[in-house]
Parts: C-alpha cells; structure tokens; sequence
C-alpha cells in the first residue's frame, strides 16, 4: 500500500511539474507572436507579489497563440522565458490590448527583479502610443525569464508580439495609416449624410449620422486612439467610453433600422422586439456609469447578442418578400458582422494573428457604414419615383374627371328629358290594363335610378367645386408673387453687373429686399403652394370614392368590399352632410362578398339619404344629429346597421315602408320607390332587411347579406 501511495505521489509530481512548464521563446530577428509560450495563473484575491510569484508552481500554459482571459476582477500573471538568438540585444514587446487598467512587467536581470509599470497618465510614457510597450534588453545568446501583471474590468484579449525597435515601430506605423484611413471615412460619411440630412430633413439620415458616429467613436475608443488623441489625461474619461460608445451606438443602431426598415408597418410582429436591445444598451450605459464595470460589460454581451438575432430575422424576411432597402441593409449587416466575427475569431486563435485578421472588424464597419448610405440614397431614388408616378397618375386622374362630368352632364339632360316624356305618357294611360300598368312601374324604377344618378352628379360636382375653387383662387396670387420674384432678380442682375463697391451692392439689394417684404414673399409661396397640394389631394380622394360608386349600373356578378362601397356613397352625399351632423363609423374586417356592387351602392344612397332627411326634419339647424355606420361579419354573412337619431317611424309606417309609392316625405321629395328598390335588391341578394325604429329617437336599418351568391338566372 505504501509503495502505491508513493508511486501515485511521483505521478502527481510529474503532471504538475509538465503543467507549469513552458517552451521558452526563441527570437531570431524577425516579430514572433508569443502568447502560446507564456504560462499563465490567476490571482483572485489580488494579494500576490512578484517574490511570491517567483517561487509558485501553479502556472498553467496558455495553449494558444493569443491568451483571452474570461471576465474577471482577478489579478493575471503572465511568466515567459525569452531566449535571444539574433544580433540585437535591445528588443521591444508590444501588447497590444490598450484597455488594460493595470499593466506591470517585471524583467530577471542577474537576479534582480527590474519593474516597468504602465499605471501612469498617458502623456508620462516613455512610448507615446496607445498599446503597451516594454524595453526587453537581453544578451544574444542568452536566457531570461519574464513576469507580467494584468488587470481590467473587460475580457482581455492579450496579443504579445516580441520584435526589434525598428521592425515593432514599422508594425505600428502601418497599424496608424490603416486607422487614420478609417477615422478619415467615417469623419467624411458623417459630415456628407449630414449635409444632406439638412437638404431632406428625413429622420433616417439623421439616426445614420449619429450611428455612424458613435460607431466610429466606439471602433477608435476600443483601439486606444481616444485615449491617445484626445484624453490622454483623463483615463476615467476613457474607462466609461469603452461601454458608452458601443452602447449609443447600439441604441441609435436600432432605432434607425426601425424608421429605414418601417418595421412598424412592415414587419409589425418583430417590432415590438426591436425595444429590447435598445433597452439592455441602455441599462450597459447606465450601469458604466454608475461604476458598475463587469455587469456593464456583460449587459453589452447581451444586447449585441439579441441585435444580431433580431436583425437578422427582421431583414431575411423582409427580403424573402422582395422588399429593397432590407436586402441592402441585410448586405451591410452582414458585411459588419462578418468582420467582426473574424476578429473573434483571430483572438480565440481560430485563424492566425496577421495584417488581414487585425483589420476585418474595422473593414466591416467601414463597409457596413458604406452601404448604408448607398441604401439611403436608393431609398431617396425610389420616393422620388413614386412621387413622379403619383403625380402623373393624379394629373390622369384630373383629366379623366373633367371627362366623365362632361358625359355626366350630357347624359343627364337627355335622361330628364325621357324622364318627362316617361311620366307624361304615364298619367295618359292610367287606365290600361295590369301589363300597362307593370310596365309603368319598370319606368318609374328606372327614374329613380336617373334621380340616383342625379343625386350622385350633384355631390361629385359639389365635392369637386371647393378643392378646384381652392386651386383655382391661389393661382392668381401665384403669380403675382412669381412676377415680383423676377422683377427682383432682374433688379438684382443690374445691382450685381454695376461697378458699385461691394458694400454699396450689398445695401442695395438688403433695400429691395426690405421694399419688397422678401420673407413674407416666401412665406406667402410656399402657403399657396400648399394650398394647391391640399385641393390636388382632395380632388383625388373624390375621384377614387366616384370610382367605386361609379359601378351603378353593372350587371355583372363579383367580389366588393362593403366598406368601400359605403364610404363612395358617403362621398357622394357629402353635401347633404352639415357639420352640425356627427358621423360615426365603425367598420369590421369584413370578407368581400359575392354582389352586384352598383346595385347594393343604390340601396346604401337610398337609406342614407332618408336618414339625414329624417335627422334634418327632427333636429332642422340645430347641433345632435347623429349617423352610425356599422359593419360585421360571422361565417357565411356580412351585417351592415345604418342607425340614426332622427324623426323615427310608428307601426304602420314601418309596415308600409317597403311598399312602392310609399313615402312620408312631401310632395316633389321623393317618388316613394326608393326603399321598395332596396328591399328588392337585398332579397335578390339573398340577403335580409330589418327595421328598427322608436318614434322620436330614430331609426336603425340591419341589412345581412351572404358571403357566397348562389346564383340563379334572374334580371336584377
């Protein structure tokens, strides 16, 4: 048993005194990377010197050619041995991770124990450079051991490059140019979105800007330039940039993505996840902030974690469904991720430690920022298309109202001539029999399809008056303020080709200015301008509410939305409307149904009509009239109620409404078809029409009409 125990205590030994071991370094001249020679051991409570780390045994190798150490509060100390194999005694070891808040390296010369600290302001260093530089003098031929201390409140990531004076001042020159290039296109994307932010105040080149930004003021404060360029004597300054700045620039990251991408309307199920980056980016900073570093630094983990998941999600799927300025900004994103993927990936050791790998984070962010701003510009492009198509399709729009009000007025006159023809002929032959009769009835259903058609010129025309007497009464304004335009450029001409000193041309023109009222000049513009914009819009609104009314006399059989048909006929009754008349809608997400749409367009003119004219009658020009519209739908029918506060209707004349020639109007007001017409077109539907109706409080139409028309063989 003894000699077992033994036997397991000198194998114990053994893998103790093999992990501590480390394969000294072997410099020939040329730069080495040195971190897979250093052994490494972690000082948790922050108590060790460099005589007790001398003589300790718990080193453990690195393993890798770049040492990450996780997220800690824990001292770290580095031991290596360097053997000198060129001519040069005096070597140079660069660490470049400027984000260390301690940096100790201790040399064995003789014996003797040399320190170099790094714990001093910036402009005290020996080497005025944001990495970690230390003077390693070693005689060629021989041996030295070397110890380093290292603290931070980030992960530090610990690249150790060994090289002469000459060959490591070369590598940071180098290092210098490609961060001044990148700084200098950041600084030039900048300044040019921000001009043009000024020239189309739109928000999204704003939160580019600042994006871009905080972006560039993370990449140079992540590097140490900050530090080095502009607070090289405020170190705590620093400290907080290394989480403020990636934090902004995560927060305005999101919210441009937002307002370029429109993910409210485009993509409205992974908006509401979009706030939650934006959220951990801001606890990250507030906790900086407040001294709480490590947390800060995890918080940032998480919120870059949950951009990118959400980013990508957002952006394939908007691009699946074609939708341009996503597969731009998909292409940036993932240019930037890829860089910076690479860059992990160089620290975890993955792929090798090179001038390649060292700038593919900073050549993601800069192509990242690059196509961004391509996508603006394209996005601009493409509303500047839309706009051009909108503005030829209104000016089609325009022309086509101007012809059918042409034909309309033609039409009506010819129509009010067979009208009284019709009824002429009509009262002659009251006394033939039940056929005559039948057909005197088709006749008069037939005007009110002409009084229909009259009813819905008289709105259009009254609809289209006001936005085109809108138009037409800024014109002449107009051009009066364009004559005095040019008649002061001209002025101005003659001022700026006259041989006059500067100051006196100046005056001259600041008088003419002042004659004039040149700002009010302006103002007045752009009020006219607008003015006319605002008729144009409302004259378009009208021409698509007349479309869809406009298909009073189709015969054919198809799919409408309900909706749509009530708010044309609304448009067209518009004028019957008075403000002193509340109007309230309350439509469902109904299916389209089966109909004739124009036939179904009549019925909604009929009751509407009856229920203002019922509202007018009880509440003449007093306010409190009230007209509510309201549509439903279960699995086979769509519901459509009609309610108003008006006059109301008694038994008998709820039970004779629907017959023809029935009416409680005054003579000249109606023929008494109007509601027999509706109930025939709602039975032909296959649909049902209530009515219910208080005396004195008003009245309710319930009209339910099939989703699916089974259609039989019947004149309509």
């Amino acid at each position: 048993m003894k000699r077992c125990c033994f036997i397991l205590f000198l194998l114990y030994l053994f893998v103790c005194v093999s992990a501590s071991a480390q394969s000294p370094i072997i410099f020939k001249g040329e730069n080495v990377v040195i971190g897979d020679h250093v052994s490494i051991l972690e000082d948790p409570a922050n108590t060790l010197g460099i005589d007790d780390i001398r003589k300790s045994k718990s080193f453990v190798p690195s393993g890798v050619s770049i040492p990450n150490l996780q997220l800690s509060s824990s001292d770290f100390w580095l031991k290596f041995t360097i053997r000198n194999e060129s001519d040069q005694e005096h070597l140079i070891l660069a660490l470049e991770y400027p984000m260390l808040s301690t940096c100790e390296f201790y040399a064995m010369t003789d014996g003797n124990v040399q320190k170099m600290s790094y714990n001093n302001p910036f402009s005290n260093r020996k080497y005025q450079h944001q990495n970690f530089l230390f003077d390693v003098r070693i005689v060629p031929g021989t041996s030295e051991d070397y110890f380093l201390r290292v603290k931070s409140s980030e992960q530090m990531v610990l690249p150790l490059i060994l090289g002469t004076p000459k060959s490591i001042a070369e590598n940071l020159a180098t290092n210098d140019l490609a961060w001044g290039i990148f700084m200098g296109l950041i600084l030039v994307m900048i300044l040019y979105n921000f001009f043009i932010y000024l020239s189309v105040k739109d928000t999204s080149y704003l939160y580019f800007v600042l994006y871009s930004l905080f972006i560039g003021l993370s990449s140079i404060t992540l590097s140490g330039y900050t530090y080095r360029l502009i607070l090289f004597d405020h170190p705590e300054l620093n400290h907080l940039g290394i989480v403020i700045f990636p934090g902004l620039a995560g927060i305005v990251g999101n919210l441009f993505m937002m307002n370029f991408l429109q993910t409210k309307d485009n993509s409205p199920r992974m908006h509401r996840f979009v706030y939650l980056p934006i959220l951990l980016y801001s606890i990250a900073v507030i906790l900086r902030v407040f001294g709480y570093d490590q947390a800060s630094f995890r918080a940032i983990d998480f919120a870059a974690i949950s951009t990118v998941i959400i980013t990508f999600t957002i952006t394939i799927s908007l691009s699946l469904e074609g939708y341009r300025p996503a597969k731009l900004f998909l292409l940036a994103f993932t240019l930037f991720i890829t860089g910076l993927l690479l860059f992990v990936l160089r620290n975890l050791g993955v792929v090798p430690y090179s001038n390649f790998t060292n700038y593919t984070k900073e050549t993601g962010t800069a192509l990242d920022v690059i196509l961004l701003a391509f996508a603006l510009a394209d996005k601009i492009n493409t509303f500047k298309r839309d706009k051009e198509r909108s503005q030829e399709q209104t000016l089609l729009a325009l022309k086509e109202n101007e012809r059918i009000i042409r034909e309309q007025n033609a039409i009506l006159e010819t129509k009010v001539n067979e009208r009284t023809y019709e009824l002429s002929e009509a009262n002659t032959e009251l006394n033939q029999t039940l056929i005559d009769l039948k057909e005197a009835e088709g006749q008069l259903v037939e005007a009110e399809k002409m009084a229909s058609l009259g009813q819905l010129t008289a709105g259009i025309a009254h609809e289209i008056n006001n936005p085109i007497n809108f138009v037409t009464s800024n014109i002449t304004p107009l051009n009066r303020d364009v004559d005095i335009l040019i008649d002061f450029i001209q002025e101005m001409e003659k001022i700026g080709l006259s041989d006059l000193p500067v100051a006196e041309k100046q005056r001259l023109i600041d008088n003419h200015k002042e004659e004039m009222e040149f700002d009010y000049l302006k103002m007045e513009i752009n009020q006219l301008l607008k003015g006319i914009q605002e008729g144009a819009s409302r004259t378009s609104e009208i021409v698509k509410g007349l479309r869809v009314f406009s298909r009073l006399d189709e015969d054919d059989l198809k799919k409408a939305d309900m909706n749509d048909g009530l708010d044309s006929t609304l448009i067209i009754i518009n004028n019957l409307l008075s403000n002193k008349i509340k109007l309230e809608k309350n439509y469902g997400e109904i299916p389209f149904i089966e109909c004739y749409p124009g036939k179904l367009n009549q019925v909604f003119l009929n009751i509407l009509s009856n229920a203002i004219y019922a509202i007018n009658k009880k509440f003449e020009d007093k306010e409190g009239g009230i007209l509510k519209i309201t549509t439903t739908n279960d699995e086979s029918r769509v519901t459509i109620k009609i309610k108003d506060n008006g006059t109301g209707m008694d038994e008998v004349t709820k039970k004779k409404i629907f017959e023809p020639f029935f009416t409680t109007k005054d003579v000249g007001e109606g023929t008494g078809l109007g509601m027999s017409i509706a109930y025939n077109t709602i039975r032909r539907h296959q649909g049902e029409i209530q009515i219910i109706s208080i005396p004195g409080e008003g009245s309710e139409f319930i009209l339910e009409l099939p989703i699916v028309f089974e259609y039989i063989e019947e004149d309509i």
